[in-house]
């Protein structure tokens, strides 16, 4: 092994394991130390571990032939991206005021068709449900007072 590759592998254990409770750091649920290991390890051997802290190039973007390529998701096609901009267009579903971010059919409502509105439900349907819920155990009965 030569010296640079030496160095580079050192680098990069080093910086996963300085930055290890930053990858470990999910905000819904904390992790166990067995799962920071687990995705410590799956980011050293696919490389995706920044190993250049002035550039902030990971190991696999320095060094593409060393690690497993990352499966290419599939986009859409010609086609469908047309038919997508037609349909945007049509339906003024497309940003035109850049700085406000609004689409044409919140700043001219009058030229575009009205979105479909969800029909709801009725109070009898809703109070109906409830009862069932309540019922059936779904919804205990709870009593505020």
């Amino acid at each position: 092994m030569n010296r640079y590759t030496l160095s580079a592998l050192t680098l990069a254990v080093v910086a996963a394991l300085s930055a290890g409770h930053a990858l470990a750091f999910d905000a819904s649920a904390p992790k166990t130390r067995e799962q920071v290991k687990a995705e410590l390890a799956e980011a050293i051997r696919t490389g995706d571990i920044v190993v250049n802290g002035e550039t902030g190039q990971k190991a696999n973007e320095l060094f593409p032939g060393r690690y497993p390529a990352k499966p290419v998701v599939e986009g859409k096609t010609r086609e469908q991206v047309k038919a997508e901009l037609a349909e945007a267009i049509r339906t003024g579903d497309i940003v035109v005021d850049q700085e406000s971010g609004k689409k044409a059919n919140e700043l001219f409502p009058g030229r575009y068709p009205a979105k479909p509105v969800a029909q709801g439900k009725t109070r009898e349907q809703v109070k109906t449900e409830l009862a069932e819920a309540v019922r059936t155990g779904q919804m205990p009965l709870v009593s505020t007072y």
